[in-house]
């Protein structure tokens, strides 16, 4: 009897090095970032956009991700305690070339979980023919639910037969004439772009339950039959973003808040604005925090917060070999001419590749723990790190 033959194993994805953040309201940068060479795009909706640009925004990045990407794009969506984040997380979560949400100025894991539930309720938009029952009946109606007012003397003798319906009860056919306005249905348009606001649940939603609208009937206005419960959408990878004192002392909790959650990473510009540090010597004990954090909870290793100045490449070389030095993986750019100095800071250099592979051959053939030629002690763990640093060796084009 032949064997049954085995399904192709799947290579896993190479750990990223550069995360390129690139303005959501600007469509074409984003166009040609998806071609820099970055491992990951980040499509920024919070420090990047102006207020007045932030729908615009959510607009052209929803439609960029509706369609298969050459690369993982993730976005980084505003505050999670401010009006726009819930709207920005269902509206996105769904896309299927979304590979990940990144949520600022995550403070403990209620916010990782409330973000997860945002991201399992996708509201539908409302159609175009009822999008004016979402809104409340003008108050210069007040003849269906209001008496006549007195200053309308004639009020009181009978109405010509060719009015009866001032003296009849309202149409069945219009029943929310008589009982106040109407309940929005789904998520506002693109006009009103202020969401609906439900409770964040991790259960299928029922349009009949309590607290939850639904959609009207074209005919009649009236409540249309409820449609049928929908499978729940996965979570999208949650990475979370450390920016705040209370963010860095949390950091496991928010590490190991919610099996969605992929990565944690520090926002140092405003982490260091409520520190009142002015360089790196103030951040040495919070970015060794959040390594130790991520990799007690089973995490890659966090990438470095951004450089801010663009032009110099060199320092950001040094701040890059320290960053490698204290645990960190990657890290974050904001100009394409970046990149290569962080990838080349990241990748093992030759010197390193051969020591690495002389361990994996040595263990290779002796098994357990052994002493090299030189004298070096090689465990398990070493082992292991001299894997990762090949694997690493891998991605050099």
């Amino acid at each position: 009897m032949r064997p049954t033959p085995q399904a192709p194993r799947e290579t896993p994805a190479p750990t990223p090095l550069t995360w390129l953040y690139v303005p959501g309201d600007r469509p074409e940068v984003v166009a040609k970032a998806l071609h820099s060479g970055a491992d990951v795009i980040v499509i920024d909706l919070e420090d990047a956009v102006a207020p007045d640009r932030k729908d615009h925004a959510l607009r052209a990045t929803a439609e960029l991700l509706s369609d298969p990407l050459p690369v993982p794009v993730h976005v980084r969506v505003n505050a999670l305690d401010g009006p726009l984040a819930e709207h920005e997380i269902r509206t996105l979560a769904p896309l299927p070339a979304l590979s990940g949400l990144r949520l600022p100025k995550v403070q403990g894991p209620a916010d990782v979980h409330r973000a997860a539930g945002w991201a399992t309720v996708a509201a539908e938009p409302v159609p175009e023919h009822v999008a004016y029952a979402a809104e409340p009946l003008p108050e210069h109606v007040p003849y269906v639910a209001e008496p006549v007012p007195e200053h309308v003397p004639y009020a009181a003798e009978p109405f010509p037969e060719h009015v009866p319906y001032a003296a009849e009860p309202v149409p069945e056919r219009l029943p929310y004439a008589a009982e106040g306005p109407v309940p929005p249905a789904g998520r506002a348009l693109a006009d009103h772009p202020a969401p609906v606001r439900t409770p964040p649940v991790r259960t299928p939603p029922v349009s009949t339950s309590p607290g939850t609208t639904a959609t009207l009937d074209p005919a009649t206005l009236a409540p249309a039959a409820p449609p049928a419960a929908s499978a729940l959408p996965a979570t999208p990878a949650l990475y979370a973003l450390l920016e705040s004192a209370l963010g860095i002392e949390h950091a496991f909790a928010i590490a190991t808040a919610h099996p969605a959650l992929r990565g944690i990473a520090l926002g140092e510009a405003d982490l260091c604005g409520e520190l009142g540090v002015r360089d790196d010597a103030g951040l040495a004990w919070p970015r060794s925090r959040a390594v130790v954090a991520a990799r007690a909870a089973g995490l890659a290793p966090p990438p470095q917060s951004v450089h801010p100045d663009v032009h110099d490449l060199d320092g950001l070389a040094r701040s890059c070999a320290r960053g490698r030095a204290l645990g960190f993986l990657g890290r974050a750019a904001i100009h394409p001419r970046q990149l290569p100095v962080i990838e080349a800071a990241y990748l093992p250099s030759a010197e390193e590749v051969a020591a690495a592979q002389e361990i994996v051959r040595a263990a290779t053939a002796e098994g357990g723990a052994l002493a090299l030629p030189d004298g070096r002690f090689v465990d398990a763990a070493v082992v292991a790190a001299a894997r990762r640093v090949l694997d690493l060796a891998g991605r050099r084009r």
